[in-house]
């Protein structure tokens, strides 16, 4: 399973993205998402969404987010902030460097891999604790690592994004954080 090939090198892409200035930034206010294009949308482009978002990969990816960020009385969950929903526009109509794209997808493919090599079952079939274990057994490799800390990015992207951008419905992530978002809006 490629989560642990040894010979693994973190992505050009993600040392960038994950770096410790590039975090800051982000967690400040997500100011680079202010440069990306407006969503738009229309019933056949949700349509579309709604329909790819119920097969693999984003079946799996939509279960690991919600283990990421699951519902709790002490703030908003994956599926409240539209996470799913913003990483589809992001791989689907931002303009994300193919690689990283690649790298998500593959993520998918490494994660059932695994799980069915340990249990004969795909990730999204597993119990909450055994999803746990998974995703703690792939956090040991450097790509599993960065595979998780790249989604957990996207989840806190989605968090402090303006809504037009397909997460932070209602601004749940702005209201739960309790933060004044800047002017102009997109």
């Amino acid at each position: 399973v490629v989560f642990f090939d040894k010979n693994y090198q973190t992505p050009a892409w993600l040392s960038h993205k994950l770096s410790r200035r590039k975090l800051l930034k982000s967690a400040a206010g997500a100011s680079a998402i202010a440069a990306l294009p407006v969503m738009a949308f229309n019933e056949k482009a949700q349509d579309k969404i709604v329909k790819a978002l119920q097969s693999d990969p984003w079946l799996t990816l939509n279960a690991v987010l919600d283990h990421l960020l699951p519902q709790s009385i002490h703030g908003p969950s994956s599926k409240e902030l539209q996470v799913l929903t913003y990483l589809y526009n992001v791989v689907h109509q931002q303009p994300t460097e193919q690689s990283e794209i690649d790298f998500i997808y593959k993520g998918v493919g490494w994660l059932n891999g695994y799980t069915t090599s340990q249990l004969q079952k795909n990730f999204v079939a597993l119990s909450k604790v055994e999803k746990e274990t998974m995703l703690k057994g792939i956090s040991q490799s450097t790509a599993g690592e960065n595979w998780l800390n790249n989604l957990l990015g996207y989840i806190f992207e989605a968090m402090l994004a303006p809504p037009i951008y397909g997460g932070n419905p209602q601004e749940r992530g702005w209201q739960w954080l309790d933060h004044q978002a800047g002017f102009p809006l997109p």
